[in-house]
Parts: structure tokens; C-alpha cells; sequence
């Protein structure tokens, strides 16, 4: 309950600062629990098209990379769980594709690697350069693995061939795994800002995180409309910024708790080797 409790007081700080009004925040009297409470810094920041727009942008982004990856996952997965005498390259394309955790092609290639491919500022840029996370296919592998051999071979006797049996046996009996999988694929692309920076152009293609990481650290005053002097009255930095920081945590907080009774079964699963 204690390391529980150390866990949550960063996110009800911020919780509770973005509640405050912007004197009692600038004054540091703001803990756990609000002081003058105010919606202003919500106000502020969902009246803000460009916020708007880049949150739009990131659950663009989650939705079909976690869709590409985990699809690109589960057909990579599957033939290399397979016995070395059912897949004789089975332990080159294993090694060839840890070589990939190892070793990267460095900044400078992949950028040029993204560039002569046309991806530049577009959506694509940031899905496919990160479609096949290794660690992620390495757990999802080791789970077909301690899977019962019998149900393969007893579909394949019944004539199912290899697409078949993956779709209808492996992937409904691996649902902790995809689950562990998918959520960090989700997080990945959720708290990802680098390549949207890297890749994008144009502000107005930035997703969330590259978004923030651009405008928070410094004063935002100047999305607010001059004619709502009200609303820069409530205002500080720090609760405009506190505002944003909760609001981009607060889908993936709602999604933990769907999937953590996955989520330590698929870990340990799929992190053993027979």
C-alpha cells in the first residue's frame, strides 16, 4: 500500500494542481488536494485547436500501430516458435532479428531510410519504423512455444493448415499475451515523441507528445484569447501545464486496469523458454 501510494502521489499532485488556481499553484500551497478549485487550466487547454489536433493525431497513431504491429507480431511469432526440424532456418531468422535489438542503423539512415520511402509527414513515418518490436515478438514466440503441441497436430490432421490453425487455435488461446503485448505496443506509441519531431515537418502533424514536449516547457499564454481576461486571471503556468500532462495520461491510465489481469500472466508465460 505504501509503494502503491508513492505510485499515485506524482499523479494527484498534478491532479490537484491542475484543479488550482494559478496563485495558489505559483505559491506552492497545492499537495494532494486542490486549492481554490477551478476548471480554467480544462477550459484552457480543450479550447486550444492545436492541442486538439495533436491529441487527435496520437489516437490516430495507438490505433492503427497497435493494429500493424500487433498483425505483423503474431505472423512473426508463429513460425518461430516452430521446432528447428519443422523450420530448418528457423534459429538464422531468430538471431537475425535480435540482431536488431542489439544494433541499430543509427539516426541519420533512418531518417534518410523514411525520407526516400516518401513517408515524411504522414502517419506512416510513424507506425512502420517501429511495426515489429523484437522484445515484444520474443514473449509472444515463447508463449506459442509451451503451448500444447497436441493442438497442432491434431488440426492438422483434421486438415487445417498452417493460417488456420494460427487463427483459430493459437491466437484465442495466447489472449495474455497479445493483451501484455498490445499494451506495450500502446504505450510505445502513445508516449512516443522523438520520431513525431524527427519525422514530422509541420506542427500541425505532431502528435501529443511531440506537441507537448514543444510547448510546455515554456509559457502558453499565447493560445488563450485576449478577450478572456477572466480565464488568464485563473491561469498559471504551472496549471495549464499540469492540465495537459493529465489529460495526455489519462487514456492509457484507463486502459491498465482492463488488461492487468493479463498482464503479469502473459509476462511470466512468455518469458519462459522450454
Amino acid at each position: 500500500m505504501l509503494i502503491s501510494f508513492m505510485c499515485l502521489m506524482p499523479i494527484l499532485h498534478i491532479l490537484a494542481i491542475s484543479f488550482s488556481s494559478g496563485q495558489a499553484a505559483a505559491a506552492g500551497k497545492v499537495v494532494l488536494w486542490p486549492v481554490e478549485f477551478t476548471t480554467a487550466a480544462y477550459d484552457n487547454v480543450f479550447g486550444k485547436p492545436e492541442y486538439l489536433r495533436a491529441f487527435s493525431v496520437s489516437i490516430q497513431r495507438v490505433v492503427l500501430g497497435t493494429s500493424v504491429s500487433m498483425f505483423l507480431m503474431i505472423l512473426t511469432a508463429y513460425p518461430l516458435s516452430k521446432d528447428p526440424r519443422n523450420f530448418r532456418l528457423r534459429t538464422f531468422y531468430s538471431w537475425f532479428f535480435v540482431f536488431t535489438i542489439l544494433f541499430s542503423g543509427g539516426l541519420i539512415p533512418s531518417y534518410l531510410t523514411v525520407k526516400n520511402l516518401g513517408m515524411i509527414d504522414t502517419m506512416w513515418a510513424l507506425v512502420l519504423p517501429s511495426a515489429v518490436p523484437v522484445f515484444n515478438v520474443i514473449l509472444l514466440l515463447n508463449f506459442y512455444r509451451n503451448l500444447p503441441k497436441e493442438l497442432e497436430e491434431s488440426s492438422r490432421i483434421d486438415g487445417a493448415g498452417h493460417f488456420k490453425t494460427l487463427w483459430k487455435i493459437y491466437v484465442p488461446l495466447s489472449l495474455p499475451a497479445l493483451a501484455t503485448t498490445g499494451l506495450f505496443t500502446m504505450v510505445w506509441h502513445w508516449n512516443s515523441w522523438f520520431d513525431g519531431m524527427l519525422y514530422m515537418n509541420h506542427t500541425e502533424n505532431y502528435p501529443l507528445q511531440t506537441f507537448l514536449q514543444t510547448v510546455i516547457i515554456k509559457m502558453d499564454f499565447r493560445f488563450i484569447k485576449s478577450e478572456n481576461v477572466e480565464l488568464m486571471l485563473k491561469l498559471s503556468d504551472r496549471t495549464s501545464r499540469a492540465a495537459q500532462i493529465f489529460v495526455a495520461a489519462f487514456p492509457i491510465l484507463i486502459v491498465y486496469p482492463f488488461l492487468q489481469r493479463f498482464f503479469i500472466k502473459g509476462i511470466v508465460m512468455g518469458s519462459v523458454k522450454e
